[in-house]
């Protein structure tokens, strides 16, 4: 355990204590969606750290202190994990939820993600769609598309604004953290055999009413076409 906090890894930092043999977090009993969306969610980024620290009405603080002290501030402290801290959490969420099986199976991310954040720990969704003048909203965004041939090796730009256009969706605000869950479809397939990840992601054409350039005469764009 690693009670102190830890700030997140940054750069020369990162390589230094992220990469090499025995490193990340250690996978184990079907772990691996959890594995990387903990990775993901708090290694390298301080944008989530409200779940480890903020006391939210609903807020279970035993499940926030295992997050917290046993798996986010080791991770960015010495850059391991062991699975047992995992199992830990894995546990609690068995307990707390009502699922029997996040010790031993396979479950999607967002369903961990959904249940970690609404129902133990009480945050607001982060993110506020709009489909067909329907608003909803949700913690994650799951890329829905059908195979594209003209995409072979897709950045994560590319896989978003296709998935948002297909699905006729847009974004009622500007997201405080973009939560983006990459197309897969289990061990016998792969719609992607790469994706090159986006280091920055313009959100300009998703966005619900935002003023745009016309295409063609530059000026303010009064009408859009799919």
């Amino acid at each position: 355990e690693a009670p102190e906090s830890s700030p997140p890894l940054r750069n020369e930092a990162a390589v230094r204590v992220l990469r090499g043999r025995m490193k990340g977090i250690q996978g184990h009993c079907n772990s691996c969606y959890m594995d990387a969306a903990l990775f993901s969610l708090f290694s390298c980024t301080s944008v989530l750290d409200s779940m480890l620290f903020m006391p939210f009405p609903r807020c279970d603080r035993n499940v926030q202190g295992i997050l917290r002290d046993e798996i986010v501030n080791p991770l960015r402290r010495t850059g391991f994990v062991r699975a047992s801290s995992v199992m830990h959490l894995r546990e609690q969420l068995t307990d707390k939820g009502q699922c029997s099986s996040f010790t031993n199976a396979e479950k999607d991310p967002e369903e961990f993600l959904n249940l970690i954040m609404q129902q133990i720990l009480g945050i607001e969704p982060l993110l506020k769609l709009q489909s067909g003048g329907q608003e909803q909203e949700c913690y994650c965004y799951q890329i829905f598309m059908d195979k594209q041939e003209d995409l072979v090796v897709p950045d994560v730009q590319q896989l978003v604004e296709r998935s948002f256009l297909s699905s006729d969706l847009k974004l009622v605000e500007i997201p405080s953290c973009f939560i983006i869950q990459m197309p897969r479809f289990g061990k016998e397939y792969k719609m992607f055999s790469k994706i090159i990840p986006s280091l920055e992601l313009d959100i300009t054409d998703l966005l619900l009413d935002s003023p745009r350039e016309c295409c063609l005469c530059g000026d303010v764009a009064t009408l859009e076409c799919s």
